[in-house]
Order: structure tokens, then C-alpha cells, then sequence
């Protein structure tokens, strides 16, 4: 079941919505891997099990979905568009581009540690200082990158993608989530 913040959610017709709300899903996950990871060095209560359970498949699952969405269907297109009010969108998308790998690594660690803590029920001190240091240097890259797409790329996006393109995109999102 999807998991909706706030009072709107957007429909697969609005695709930079739909980018918009998963970001809203990417912080509500990592605030609980930052709250995690602040008891990983005690034993793990129930509730912060599942709370780790839940936003390590949801970085496992989803979030990878979500990356795809941009650099496979939204930035190709905008860098098609010959218009100058993408210009400042467009210089944008390389940085982006390099977020999403430098997550990908950071993902990948934290996965590692998360299940390790999952499965001895606590980390060591070292292992539990590297797992914050982790979920705090994706906090941080989430932050500008998150703030730069909503705040700049979606909303040109919304502007100036033609409607044929919107559906495409929004075709392919869905897709990838069968």
C-alpha cells in the first residue's frame, strides 16, 4: 500500500507530482533510519525494528524506481527542450545525476549495516558510529538534491514538458512499478 504525506497525493497524470510526493516518502524514511540509527549500539526495541525493516526495503525497492524515473524519463526529455527557461533546470542535472550515484553507494552501506543490526539485534560502537555517519551524509545529500528538484527542475518541468511527453512519462513510471 502506498504511503501518502500530507493531504494531497498525485496520480501517474502528474508525474513531477508524483516525483514531488516521493520525496516527501524519501525523508519520512530516512528521519526514521536517523532515529534507528541513534539506538543501533542498544538492543533494537520492536518498534524500531520494523522502522529499519521498513525504510531499508523502501530504499531497496522504491527508491531505486524513483531514480529511474528521473534520469530514464524526466532529464532526457528536458535536455531535448531548446527552451531558456529550462536553462537553469538543465545546468542542473549532471549534479543531480552524480546525487543519485553517491546515494546509491551510501544506500548500500547503510543496507548492509541495517541488516546487520537486524540481525544481531544491535551494532557495535563502531559499527553503529559509521551507520550514523551514513544515514547523516545521506541526509545531507537528500536534502540539496530534494530542495533543487522541487524548488527548480519539477516545476519547469511542469511548465514547459508538452502534455504527449507528460504521458509518456507517466506511462513509464507506471511501468516500472508493475
Amino acid at each position: 500500500m502506498p504511503v501518502q504525506i500530507g493531504a494531497k497525493s498525485h496520480s501517474f497524470s502528474e508525474p513531477t507530482g508524483l516525483l514531488s510526493d516521493c520525496h516527501r516518502r524519501i525523508e519520512m524514511f530516512l528521519a526514521s533510519l536517523g532515529r534507528v540509527a541513534a539506538l543501533s549500539d542498544k538492543p533494537l526495541p520492536n518498534d524500531a525494528r520494523a522502522a529499519l525493516e521498513a525504510a531499508l526495503r523502501y530504499f531497496r525497492d522504491a527508491a531505486p524506481k524513483h531514480t529511474a524515473d528521473e534520469e530514464q524519463s524526466l532529464f532526457p526529455r528536458l535536455r531535448k527542450l531548446h527552451d531558456p527557461s529550462v536553462k537553469a533546470a538543465l545546468e542542473t542535472l549532471e549534479l543531480l545525476e552524480r546525487d543519485h550515484r553517491q546515494a546509491d553507494l551510501l544506500h548500500a552501506e547503510a543496507d548492509a549495516l541495517g541488516r546487520k543490526c537486524l540481525a544481531e539485534g544491535r551494532l557495535s560502537e563502531t559499527d553503529a558510529d559509521q551507520f550514523r555517519r551514513t544515514i547523516s551524509q545521506l541526509a545531507s545529500v537528500y536534502k540539496d538534491h530534494i530542495h533543487i528538484e522541487d524548488e527548480l527542475v519539477f516545476p519547469v518541468a511542469g511548465r514547459v514538458l508538452s502534455e504527449t511527453d507528460k504521458a509518456a512519462i507517466a506511462t513509464e513510471m507506471a511501468a516500472r512499478r508493475k
